[in-house]
């Protein structure tokens, strides 16, 4: 039957189209001028009723252990805190396409961390994605080359340094490990940290945005974005589960392309040549920095359930602490 093979290869479209469908919405979101930390408190509110909701459902409690308070700040600071305030600043200047061409570098930002910290060897072919990735994000930051307005050229390395954040988060898990946990463990417990240290700064700089306002485009879609999100990831750890992290990481070129597509959909983007040179690179450097087939591991049994990472935009699909599987049933 035929079946057995096309719901996975389904479920990967669904789920790439899905992730990307998450930056244009954060183009949305930052359009009125709503600022990053208030942004980003919306988001983990979200995130933090879907995922502890599920957890309340399940019945686990949420262990609060010296290491895993400590896995916890990590990844809400790597993870969420500063990446997604960078990036939602970097999206209010750059074309949401070009920050899902930039978001692809999070898997060429760990290649080289991962040698640093030795859970990873040199590769020949490897260092050619890496290369190929630099010649894509020098075409997207020559201003005058590829970008509608020349201003937003700093911004560009505001969103690498998001990207670098979220790469840095995932070899910190590849050597560290999750103390046991599962991804919803760990995800909730981050988002939890992420919201006490994000409303606070909020809060004292003004950037809170109230949420009980008249509601227009820009709540609508950082609410769909951040809901998108979690029902991504839940797909996302079934598909891991299902037919493997190798298969799974395929992901990452869908939810590139994909993020290009919706923008010029959604939003009506268009772009020059050498945009369209560096996706392709891009596209070329990922096949070459992708992780390659291996055994394993399992993801713990207490909880072989999906987790969100936020992406967004927090989307993160390369993510190195993605690849736990399971041969239990998520739901």
């Amino acid at each position: 039957m035929l079946l057995p093979v096309l719901l996975p290869v389904t479920v990967l479209i669904v789920l790439g189209a899905t992730w990307a469908m998450t930056q244009p919405m954060t183009r949305i979101a930052v359009s009125t001028g709503h600022p990053p930390l208030g942004l980003l408190v919306w988001q983990l509110v979200v995130s933090v009723l879907l995922l502890g909701g599920w957890n309340l459902w399940r019945r686990k409690p949420l262990p609060l252990t010296p290491r895993a308070l400590v896995l916890f700040v990590v990844v809400a600071l790597l993870g969420t805190v500063l990446p997604n305030s960078a990036n939602y600043k970097a999206a209010a200047h750059l074309p949401s396409g070009v920050m899902s061409i930039i978001i692809s570098t999070v898997a060429m930002f760990t290649f080289p961390l991962a040698i640093a910290v030795g859970i990873d060897r040199f590769s020949w072919a490897r260092m050619g994605g890496l290369v190929l990735g630099l010649v894509g994000i020098v075409l997207i930051a020559t201003p005058e080359a590829s970008l509608p307005d020349p201003a937003g050229a700093p911004f560009v390395w505001l969103a690498l340094f998001a990207s670098a954040c979220y790469a840095g988060e995932g070899v910190y898990l590849g050597r560290r490990g999750a103390e046991g946990l599962g991804p919803v463990t760990v995800l909730l417990g981050a988002s939890l940290v992420a919201l006490v240290l994000a409303l606070p700064l909020a809060y004292a700089s003004g950037q809170l945005v109230n949420p009980l306002r008249v509601w227009a485009a820009p709540e609508y879609a950082i609410t769909l974005s951040s809901v998108l999100n979690v029902v991504a990831y839940v797909g996302y750890i079934w598909l891991v589960g299902h037919s493997g992290a190798v298969f799974a990481a395929q992901i990452t070129y869908l939810a590139t392309g994909f993020g290009v597509f919706w923008a010029m959909i959604l939003l009506g983007e268009s772009y020059s040549g050498p945009v369209w040179i560096a996706l392709a690179a891009m596209m070329g450097g990922l096949a070459l920095v992708q992780p390659r087939p291996r055994p394993e591991p399992q993801m713990p049994p207490d909880d072989a359930a999906p987790r969100n990472d936020v992406v967004p935009g927090g989307t993160r699909p390369q993510d190195a602490r993605l690849t736990a599987t399971s041969d239990r049933d998520p739901t």
